[in-house]
């Protein structure tokens, strides 16, 4: 399993190498026309800024935060876990550890992505299912855990661009699904 999801990552994350930056941009662009269809005015969407060739989300945090969206943003702690800051526009961010950026507001605590009506997960790819494949480093397994644990039940969706919803990713028994995935041309509800 781990050599499947092994080579896999390493197939997808070439092809976003490969993405012009104008075909970025225009994704980034896209997934922002989106934002407002995840969540609403007074709402709490934990999200994330993305790096490198990842779906852009700048945009949609802009989007979101525009239409009255309280949007959390994951700090990386020590341990590879995540606390979590307000997002208050792009002027309050601050580079972090792995070419990271994050909030520069008051720390939440690791439970505050309990509160979000929506958690926006980060991947390389998402089959029907909803079974998501990461990076593998864990933070977001962990973030799942916890909304499980606290009982805490906010929408799911990955942010990807369109070759990356496949019929079927490399699971295994501890994976969580996440209940959508938001590409350029729309919301895909899985499962």
């Amino acid at each position: 399993m781990y050599n499947e999801k092994a080579e896999l990552r390493t197939r997808l994350l070439g092809e976003r190498r490969a993405l012009s930056p104008q075909a970025r941009e225009a994704a980034a662009l896209a997934l922002a026309g989106h934002a407002l269809e995840l969540a609403g005015p007074g709402q709490s969407v934990a999200a994330y800024v993305s790096v490198g060739a990842e779906p852009g989300t700048r945009p949609l945090l802009d989007a979101l935060l525009a239409g009255g969206v309280r949007v959390l943003l994951p700090v990386l702690l020590a341990d590879n876990d995540l606390d979590w800051a307000t997002y208050t526009g792009p002027g309050r961010l601050a580079p972090a550890t792995r070419g990271l950026l994050e909030p520069t507001g008051a720390r939440l605590g690791p439970q505050a992505v309990c509160e979000a009506s929506v958690v926006l997960l980060p991947g390389l790819a998402v089959d029907r299912r909803g079974l998501r494949l990461g990076r593998g480093g864990g933070s977001y397994d962990r973030v799942l855990a916890r909304l499980a644990l606290a009982g805490a039940r906010p929408l799911l969706a990955t942010l990807l661009y369109e070759h990356e919803l496949l019929e079927q990713v490399p699971a295994e028994p501890h994976d969580r699904p996440v209940d959508a995935a938001v590409t350029p041309s729309g919301v895909h509800r899985l499962g």
